[in-house]
């Protein structure tokens, strides 16, 4: 899978960019289909210490998943997202087993 991060209004140091291609990587143990995977990692504007954004969006054959959280890490913000996209990928998985 092609994974493809982005940070938005900041620069992303090596070990962020690397937690994250390695969090979205895993998904590929949940459903091997997936083609791609873009992460835009970025800040909002307000002052509140949650201000940590990160989207995820994966595309398969015929579907695309998308999940967006906002936390006070990115770290934090990526896994809530992957286990966002996690929960997708198994539902989606149950809708194609049962059709």
């Amino acid at each position: 899978m092609k994974v493809k991060v982005q940070s938005i209004h900041f620069t992303a140091d090596r070990k962020l960019l690397q937690f994250v291609e390695e969090k979205v990587d895993k998904l590929t143990q949940f459903y091997e289909a997936i083609i791609e995977s873009e992460v835009y990692l970025r800040l909002d504007k307000s002052d509140d210490k949650g201000n940590k954004i990160a989207e995820i969006k994966i595309s398969a054959p015929g579907k695309t998943m998308f999940a967006r959280e906002q936390c006070k890490t990115f770290e934090e913000a990526t896994d809530n997202a992957v286990e966002a996209l996690r929960k997708q990928i198994t539902k989606h998985k149950e809708k194609q087993r049962g059709s």
